[in-house]
């Protein structure tokens, strides 16, 4: 398969899973091995194309972000409230990333992981979605600065960021991991997604910063051509979907995108002999 190709695949499954609760990172490191190419070779490419997903949720989000900007410079309690979530739940990324890079490299290239991961988190999203019982949406002012988000308290905050890095393992998905640890922890569906949305700009910019950074040396620039490349089609697609899976999990929940890594991580494992 032309290198061309690959690109834009990968650039659109990154775009279509990044805010899915199915693991990207999983279905990046399947797609780079179904496709005939050594995922290991591809784990760079796979996080660097990651901002054009950021900015999808940027410019979706647009009046939120200028308005907690605003806020923050007029001294808003709930700007503030809203910066001081975020912050709070993008650092134990950013600890555990520094402390456990070279393992989390290893994992990155194994499929066998991201189809058992894919599996167990099925699992876990069903039993959450049957037992945690989330609440009505908070009647908030549509006005308000940062919305519901604003509300979730630090030590919530906290704890949200700390399930997050369950995400470093590859198949078990970001956006998956703090969506379902908001919920376990008493907050309704609406809001966990688009506290996982907001999250991610921090945690994803970090982690493709650092990455690129790490391989410095080794980029060249066609390799960046194709960077860019990836990142436009994962913008294009991130778009489209973001916009469409609110009204999604709002009417039917997370218990379908359950089942479909289920049922992905079985032909996984059937697919790469593991069973």
């Amino acid at each position: 398969m032309p290198i061309l190709w690959l690109v834009i695949i990968l650039g659109i499954v990154e775009g279509l899973t990044e805010y899915l609760p199915v693991s990207s990172t999983g279905h990046l490191i399947l797609a780079t091995e179904l496709m005939g190419f050594d995922a290991e070779d591809w784990a760079v490419f796979n996080v660097a194309i990651q901002p054009g997903a950021i900015l999808a949720v940027v410019i979706l989000y647009w009046n939120t972000f200028w308005g907690v900007l605003k806020g923050l410079f007029e001294r808003s309690k709930h700007a503030m409230d809203f910066t001081r979530n975020l912050i709070v739940a993008f650092l134990p990324a950013v600890i555990l990333g520094v402390l456990l890079g070279d393992w989390l490299d290893l994992l990155l290239a194994n499929a066998v992981v991201v189809a058992w991961a894919l599996i167990i988190g099925g699992i876990a999203i069903l039993i959450i979605e049957k037992w945690a019982n989330p609440p009505a949406r908070p009647d908030i002012p549509e006005d308000q600065i940062g919305g519901a988000v604003a509300t979730l308290g630090f030590k919530r905050s906290l704890l949200i960021g700390i399930v997050q890095c369950l995400a470093m393992i590859p198949g078990v998905s970001r956006s998956g991991a703090t969506i379902m640890g908001a919920m376990a922890l008493g907050v309704d569906r609406r809001t966990a997604a688009e506290f996982s949305f907001f999250l991610a700009v921090p945690t994803l910019t970090g982690a493709t910063a650092y990455q690129l950074f790490r391989e410095r040396e080794n980029l060249i620039a066609d390799d960046m051509g194709w960077i860019v490349l990836g990142a436009f089609v994962s913008f294009i697609v991130a778009y489209v979907v973001v916009k469409a899976f609110i009204a999604i999990v709002t009417r039917y929940g997370f218990a379908p995108f359950a089942w479909y890594r289920i049922v992905v991580g079985a032909a996984a494992l059937v697919w790469l002999g593991a069973i």
